[in-house]
């Protein structure tokens, strides 16, 4: 995945995205290019327009359906409304307390 953003790196500063270009952009971010998966990505995209590349795999995923799964967020919410049950009981107990005496004294 690294060797395709360098390459891609490469082509918007207007390179040819070479191996060796594609190694020293890899290497200024300190990273080793993996030879085997740069020659199978060069290989693959040699004569191919990259703009065109883009736009095919740009359709391509507007076909991928996301989502369906809205339901997970809804757990926390519990926790929230238990945290506040009890911060209100709390001032209930404090305010009890507040204008009356133990013994009717006052």
């Amino acid at each position: 995945m690294q060797e395709i953003a360098a390459y891609l790196l490469c082509k918007l500063a207007g390179k040819e995205g070479t191996s060796d270009e594609v190694t020293a952009v890899l290497a200024a971010a300190g990273k080793e290019a993996d030879e085997g998966a740069l020659s199978t990505l060069l290989s693959e995209i040699e004569g191919k327009d990259i703009n065109e590349l883009l736009a095919a795999g740009d359709e391509k995923l507007k076909t991928v359906k996301v989502g369906g799964g809205g339901g997970g967020g809804a757990g926390g919410g519990d926790a929230a409304e238990e945290a506040v049950e009890e911060e209100e009981e709390e001032e209930e107990e404090a305010d009890i307390g507040g204008g009356m005496h133990m013994f009717g004294g006052g």
